[in-house]
Formats: structure tokens, C-alpha cells, sequence
């Protein structure tokens, strides 16, 4: 499995000139806890296998198109097979060679536990989740320090942030080969333990510019980004980077919130304008500033990637006040609150506190309570980076290469009617096979 991260300084634009999938400025994230938001993959490689094939969310996806993911999938499988290492024994004897290992075609099977392409950066979570398990399963050792973070970018550029758990900046580089454009961890999930985060859904459904041409367009059009990337970021992202270092709740809190505001400025520049937020989105923006007005201090920071979903980040001792807060304005569509998080102790806990009248009155100036604007509320907190899992947690089926039945029905139940897991192919994984489980190589010798 591999995490989700979301960042508070924001990268948004590729360089076009080095190519490559690198940005035109630096960036920075906080990993967030996989026990709460993951992408989940396995993969197996078997000389029986035809083509390369990907099911996403039960959904099986195009491997050999023309598609942007298409091709950057593509791109990180040639990087790992080009890396790949002889698979050896408990006693050092080689069961597989490296050119016969990357010759063989894999099965990949993904999902996500969190809503796709919805602007919570579940792409990165999940080539990130790719890459890794990859590693795995070729055997790989990285020929310079994040060189995975590297290949990872190239599927999707925040990936290479989600390989690295706490506080992560994504340095956009200079080299015309581009492998200084690496994510560096700067402090890992230990540093800041009382850091947490609150996430409303606004909408679940895949956002109407995806970020790849949304970049595109705001590079040809937006003199506002380009005086971001040369003039604004790298003084923000040192400024961002200390306050993280020195734990300084309330300039980490200032800068989210002034980077997220610039970075939907320059979506506003582009030409046409890129609508990310909706109105639900900016009467969150000014729930938070009036609670951080009746605190008397920065106690909560919105920030919002490519779309209407907000993450607020705070502390654990303003966590529930600001939840209770939050659910008087965005309240749970039952009297229970099980389908409506995934921390329903929480949420039931944060129901019941009193709210100070004022922090209602200022409030109410803002929004009158209203049922279904927020779909969910997911609470979570900083993570660590990618989890090997065990044999059991496997979404491929390591006797014949295809998606698990029951885990394609699972995904269609919770993530919709996607027609996953094509019919099974019993020859597959006859001979020597390899599966590598969310990061656990598996080696099955099998005789013909």
C-alpha cells in the first residue's frame, strides 16, 4: 500500500522544455496515514501472460492506447524492467534472471480507498503504490538515492511524495535528465504526532478539468503562474519548511492557506478560467477563518488541490471542537454518522460538545445548516510511506494472475459499476510465476 499526500505548497505546471513529468517549481506535502486514505496494489508477472494489463478500482483500464496515464504506465514498467535484478533463494540460488523476469507481462490490480480523480491526489497514491511494488517484485536497488522517487514522478508527479512518509518537498531540479527532480523527506511521521487533518468531500466524482490539461493550459495563458514558480515559491517553501521543523502551528497554518488561495488564483488566470472550488468549497474557506477569528489564533488551515474537497489541517487539541464545528454546518445526512466517516467514535464524540455561541452566530452569517453538500468526513493524521503486506491482503488470485472475485464485486459495491475482472485465464502462472502483493515478492515453482 502507499499514501496519499497533500501538499501545502502547491506544484502545479510542467517544464515542457526538459520534459519528463517535471514541475516548474519546488513543492512540499504531509503524507497522511494510510490506516485511513491508501491505494492498494498487486502485481504478477507471468511468461504466460499476453500484454500488460491494469484493472483500477475493478475496472480493468488501457494499457496500450494513446492515453496520458496509458503512456506514463508504460513509462514506469520500461523503468523498473530496465532496473530489474536476478530473484534468488534463501540460499543465495538464482530461481529467475533478470531478462527472463522482465520479459515476462504483468497483471496489475488497484484500488483506492478514497474517491478517485476527485482532487485528493489518489494518483499519487497509486503510481507511487506501483512503483513500489515493483521494486518488489523486480528485485530492484536504486542506482542513486531516490532514484524510485524519480520513476514514480513520471506516472504521476506528486507519486514521488507519497514514497516517503511525514513532510515531504518534491525539489523540481535542474538537470536535463532530470534525476535531481526528486522527493526528499524532511521530517518523517514521528515529528510532529499531534498534527491532524479533516477532510471534507464536497463532491466524490471525477473534477471536470483533470490536473494534466488544467497545467497545460495554466502554463500557455498564466502570467500569475509563471511569477509564482520565478518570484513566490522557493521563499514560501523555505518559510513553509522551518514551520514545519519548529512545529509552528499557526505560520504552517497561515502559508497552507495563502499558497492554496494562489494556486486557485492562477487557475482563475488561466484562460479559460478552471473553476476547481464550487460554493460549498468557499463557505468551508470562510467557516475556517471564522473559527480561527473566535480562537483568536490560527487553530485551523484549509487547503485544497485540483478540486472542491477540503483538507484542514489543525491540531489534536482543536481537532474536536473544530469537527463539532464543521458538523453543525455540514451535518451528517442520519442520525448515524457511520456511513458518514471513517471515524464514526469521533464524530459521535465531536456531536455531542457544546459550541460557544459566538463561534454559531459567526458562522451562521456564513451558511445555514444543510444535509448533503458534504458527501463524507474522512479524519486522519500524519504516515508513514509504503506497507509490505502479507499474502492474505492479495487483490490477484497467485494461481491463476486475475483479479480476485470477491475483491471486483467489493470495488463495484463501494466505488460503482465499474466491469472489472475479465474472465479467468486458468493457464495463467503455469511454469515459473512471480507475484509481488502490495510490496511481498511470491514465488511459485510450478511444474508443467
Amino acid at each position: 500500500t502507499a499514501p496519499t499526500n497533500i501538499a501545502v505548497i502547491k506544484y502545479w505546471g510542467k517544464d515542457e522544455n526538459r520534459g519528463l513529468n517535471t514541475p516548474i517549481n519546488s513543492s512540499a506535502s504531509v503524507t497522511l496515514s494510510q490506516d485511513d486514505l491508501m491505494a492498494q496494489t498487486t502485481v504478477a508477472a507471468s511468461p504466460d501472460f499476453t500484454s500488460d494489463r491494469l484493472w483500477l478500482n475493478g475496472k480493468e483500464e488501457d494499457t496500450a492506447g494513446d492515453g496520458t496515464h496509458a503512456k506514463r504506465l508504460r513509462k514506469c514498467l520500461a523503468e523498473m524492467r530496465r532496473l530489474a535484478r536476478d530473484r534468488v533463494d534463501s540460499e543465495g540460488k538464482v530461481v529467475c534472471k533478470a531478462a527472463d523476469l522482465a520479459s515476462y507481462k504483468v497483471h496489475v490490480a488497484s484500488r483506492n480507498t478514497f474517491p478517485t480523480a476527485a482532487g485528493l491526489a489518489s494518483s499519487a497514491a497509486g503510481y507511487a503504490c506501483l512503483v513500489y511494488t515493483l521494486a518488489k517484485l523486480y528485485n530492484v536497488k536504486e542506482e542513486f538515492e531516490g532514484q524510485l522517487s524519480t520513476i514514480a514522478r513520471q506516472g504521476s508527479g506528486s507519486a514521488c511524495r507519497s514514497l516517503y512518509g511525514g513532510f515531504v518537498k518534491w525539489v523540481k531540479g535542474d538537470k536535463k535528465d532530470a534525476t535531481d527532480s526528486m522527493a526528499v523527506q524532511v521530517a518523517d511521521e514521528a515529528h510532529w504526532p499531534e498534527l491532524r487533518a479533516v477532510i471534507l468531500v464536497v463532491n466524490a466524482g471525477k473534477k471536470d478539468t483533470p490536473s494534466t490539461e488544467g497545467m497545460q493550459t495554466s502554463v500557455a495563458t498564466s502570467p500569475l503562474l509563471a511569477f509564482r514558480a520565478k518570484h513566490v515559491v522557493e521563499a514560501r517553501l523555505a518559510e513553509m519548511e522551518a514551520a514545519y521543523k519548529k512545529r509552528d502551528f499557526a505560520t504552517f497554518g497561515m502559508l497552507s492557506m495563502q499558497d492554496s488561495n494562489q494556486f486557485h488564483a492562477t487557475c482563475l488566470d488561466t484562460y479559460p478560467p478552471i473553476f476547481y472550488l464550487n460554493d460549498v468549497s468557499r463557505q468551508a474557506i470562510r467557516l475556517v477563518h471564522s473559527f480561527n477569528e473566535c480562537k483568536g489564533r490560527v487553530a485551523a488551515a484549509y487547503t485544497f488541490d485540483a478540486g472542491p474537497n477540503a483538507v484542514i489541517y489543525c491540531l489534536d487539541q482543536d481537532r474536536d471542537e473544530l469537527l463539532a464545528y464543521m458538523l453543525h454546518f455540514f451535518p451528517a445526512p442520519s442520525l448515524s454518522v457511520d456511513s458518514y466517516t471513517n471515524k464514526p467514535e469521533l464524530l459521535r464524540k465531536a456531536r455531542g460538545l457544546p459550541l460557544d455561541a459566538g463561534l454559531i452566530t459567526a458562522g451562521e452569517a456564513i451558511r445555514t445548516p444543510a444535509k448533503g453538500d458534504v458527501k463524507m468526513i474522512y479524519c486522519t493524521s500524519t504516515g508513514d510511506g509504503p506497507r509490505t503486506l502479507e499474502l492474505k491482503d492479495s487483490l490477484i488470485d497467485p494461481t491463476t494472475g486475475m483479479p480476485l472475485a470477491n475483491e471486483v464485486q467489493k470495488w463495484q459495491q463501494t466505488l460503482g459499476s465499474g466491469k472489472g475482472g475479465c474472465p479467468v485465464n486458468h493457464r495463467a502462472m503455469l511454469g515459473t510465476a512471480f507475484a509481488a502483493t502490495a510490496g511481498i515478492a511470491l514465488i511459485r515453482h510450478l511444474l508443467r
